[in-house]
């Protein structure tokens, strides 16, 4: 991993290995915000344009970050102009009975498509994708407390749809 960043550093690095690093989880956090159809998509043009980009780097965030922030926006623009869906259910995993964590994830589907696109996005980016506050606050460019505001807001939100949905 850091000869990899050494290698952003120096500008010495090919599209070749960037892709080979982080290929999959480029393609999962893709599938999350956008569904699987279209990921590859997705994940293929944020590698275009991160290669494209790669000399504004500048290491002020883990690549991981910044290959996260040009997925996001990528999944933003193709939802916005093809009109997709969000969240995957087959990416969301809940517990170890398959019957019971295929409810699970129905319920916790249901739940986050009812978010508003700024509450579901801190969700899958600090709790499916597991980046750090710091992290998704600079993939969001936003502050930290907001992130915090909008986790804490989503998660309330998602309390009161499983309540509900479980009358």
């Amino acid at each position: 991993m850091q000869h990899i960043q050494g290698a952003v550093q120096s500008r010495s690095m090919n599209a070749e290995s960037l892709v080979e690093h982080y290929y999959d989880a480029v393609f999962r956090f893709c599938a999350r915000q956008i569904g699987t159809d279209s990921a590859a998509d997705a994940a293929q043009e944020t590698f275009l344009i991160a290669y494209r980009k790669i000399a504004n780097f500048r290491n002020e965030s883990s690549l991981k970050t910044w290959l996260f922030g040009i997925a996001f926006n990528e999944c933003r623009r193709l939802r916005r102009t093809k009109k997709l869906s969000t969240v995957s259910v087959d990416l969301i995993q809940v517990g170890d009975d398959p019957t019971q964590g295929l409810i699970n994830r129905q319920l916790l589907l249901q739940a986050l498509r009812k978010l508003s696109e700024d509450h579901r996005e801190v969700v899958v980016l600090h709790e499916l994708e597991g980046l750090t506050y710091e992290e998704v606050a600079k993939v969001l460019e936003v502050p930290v407390g907001t992130v915090k505001s909008r986790l804490y807001h989503a998660f309330l939100a998602m309390r009161r749809t499983l309540q509900e949905d479980s009358k």
